[in-house]
């Protein structure tokens, strides 16, 4: 799971109102990565992500002259980062919507392209750190899960009604989880006597339902299950999947695009669109390559950047980062 902003280890739990104690991931990597786009006049960043709102914090006193336009789905953090932004006054623009609604939004403002587009992927700190929303498999909490908690089934709701098989695929394709069928057999057992409500007997009856030498590797082993099923109830691949083409789309010659990713679906996801943006689609044995076929996309990144060894000492949720970044260097033709 990802820690978008990490907080330092504080004992207490509950929401924090000084909002300017977290710390974004690999931030001084991203801000160097956009800033040869948003040092230009007139420059529009969006941070698709907003959480706590450190990066777009960051990329607004960084780059002076340029405007943010930031989304989120979830209310909650919205609220929170107005109040860590209002000093930027009008510069700072905050939606709440999904990211993959970035065209829609960018239409409704009335602008036609951007400069630079930043993802910070997953769930945030907030959504971790607050035992009531049920992200965490370290404490017990009801299983909801939901990034936007006004909308959609809740991981309680999967849990008890999704057939088997669907649940098996879930927790295969989503959590990577080897022993999903061994798993999903235990779930299937207990709903029937009592539908799950909360995380803390669901990480039980997985550490109940897992052999031992698998529960000897890999850190907890409710982890992957967790995963899996935050991913389904938000969505999350389906929408990156239209997300990030969509952004692309959305990026002015010139301009660059960032995306932290924190587990290797998201990330596989991310360089399949880079990469087919960077590559040429002229059929092979052409003399010379038109203009229709060449690249559209520079790579800024050899494979995937990953956090310093110090910053993942300071941080131990930036450990499974993966940054990569592409700069739009042609417009679509034909």
């Amino acid at each position: 799971m990802n820690g978008r902003e990490a907080l330092p280890h504080q004992g207490g739990g509950g929401r924090r109102e000084g909002e300017s104690r977290h710390v974004p991931v690999m931030l001084r990597r991203c801000l160097d990565m956009l800033a040869p786009a948003l040092e230009r006049p007139g420059a529009v960043v969006v941070d698709c992500t907003l959480g706590l709102g450190g990066h777009s914090e960051a990329l607004l006193s960084r780059f002076p002259e340029a405007r943010l336009v930031a989304l989120d789905r979830d209310k909650e953090a919205l609220r929170l980062s107005g109040e860590r932004l209002a000093p930027f006054g009008e510069r700072a623009t905050l939606v709440h919507a999904v990211y993959d609604e970035l065209p829609d939004v960018l239409g409704r403002l009335g602008i036609p392209r951007v400069q630079g587009i930043l993802f910070d992927l997953g769930v945030s700190s907030m959504q971790l750190d607050e035992a009531g929303r049920g992200f965490a498999y370290a404490q017990d909490a009801p299983l909801d899960m939901r990034m936007d908690q006004t909308t959609g089934v809740s991981a309680a709701e999967v849990l008890n009604t999704y057939p088997p098989g669907e649940l098996v695929r879930i927790l295969r394709a989503y959590g990577e989880e080897k022993q999903a069928k061994r798993i999903v057999a235990a779930i299937v057992r207990e709903r029937e006597k009592e539908p799950f409500t909360t995380s803390a007997r669901l990480v039980e009856l997985i550490r109940d339902a897992l052999p031992q030498a698998v529960k000897r590797t890999g850190g907890n082993p409710a982890k992957r299950t967790f995963q899996a099923l935050r991913i389904e109830v938000n969505g999350e691949l389906s929408v990156l999947e239209r997300a990030v083409p969509a952004a692309v789309s959305s990026l002015d010659v010139g301009g660059r695009i960032a995306v932290l990713s924190y587990h290797s679906l998201e990330d596989r996801l991310v360089k399949q669109v880079f990469a087919a943006g960077a590559a040429t689609t002229a059929p092979p044995g052409l003399p010379v390559v038109p203009e229709q076929y060449q690249p559209r996309l520079k790579l800024l990144t050899r494979g995937a950047e990953l956090p310093t060894e110090e910053e993942i000492a300071e941080n131990r949720r930036a450990a499974p980062a993966r940054l990569r970044g592409a700069e739009r260097i042609r417009e679509d033709v034909g």
